[in-house]
């Protein structure tokens, strides 16, 4: 048993920072009131981390690149009838897969219609003033009703997944924290890249995420003045 470095830092570093971001927009959201500031706030953070890790999936590690994972419905048959090649093994599985395109769909949306939504009491997206009242008004019913219940969904759907493949010896944890799995296999299994430079890399596409945002809210921002 060897083991082999699976996830890169700026990968786990999403995965974490995507986590605790999660968690306190969904108590901001609850709590109302002046925590709106800071659940706005937030919900900037989560769009600058969505574009990087869809950037990431193209040009980061190796078993972060959704090419290494695509959930195909070949490798998904395969899955459900217990064939497992080492690509299953080491990356997300099948159906992890689904699970993680599943979270970055929904997020992506929750962040688009709250960048909508107007609740025309203390809080309005920064790009409400852009769009139709009709367009706000969806977009605000979906951000506080379907929207927000799918994302606890996936989460609880999230946690209960840790836990059986916890409980049938499979940490999840544990290589997301310190990025390496213990492998028998770990020879025939391709190494991800996370170097000095991969990192700084990332850090430059997390930097060109954020002032996409940035961008982004300063355009809406302006209509809003107008």
């Amino acid at each position: 048993m060897q083991s082999v470095r699976v996830w890169d830092l700026p990968t786990r570093l999403f995965h974490w920072l995507l986590a605790l971001a999660v968690v306190a927009l969904v108590v901001s959201a609850k709590v109302g009131g002046d925590a709106m500031n800071l659940h706005m706030r937030l919900g900037y953070g989560v769009f600058a981390l969505l574009l990087f890790r869809l950037a990431w999936g193209v040009v980061g590690g190796r078993w972060s690149r959704f090419a290494s994972f695509a959930p195909t419905p070949a490798r998904l048959r395969a899955y459900l009838k217990g064939h497992t090649p080492i690509d299953t093994q080491v990356g997300h599985n099948p159906l992890g897969a689904l699970s993680v395109l599943a979270m970055l769909a929904v997020l992506s949306m929750q962040v688009g219609t709250g960048l909508l939504a107007d609740d025309e009491i203390a809080y309005a997206g920064p790009l409400a003033a852009r769009a139709s009242e009709a367009v706000v008004k969806l977009a605000s019913r979906y951000h506080t009703g379907p929207g927000q219940a799918l994302i606890l969904a996936l989460v609880a759907l999230h946690v209960l997944a840790i836990i059986a493949y916890a409980w049938r010896g499979h940490a999840l944890v544990r290589p997301m924290i310190s990025g390496d799995k213990t492998m028998a296999q770990a020879a025939a299994v391709a190494v991800s890249r996370d170097t000095a430079g991969t990192r700084l890399f990332a850090l430059v596409l997390l930097a060109l995420s954020a002032a996409v945002v940035y961008a982004v809210v300063r355009w809406g921002d302006a209509a809003a003045l107008a």
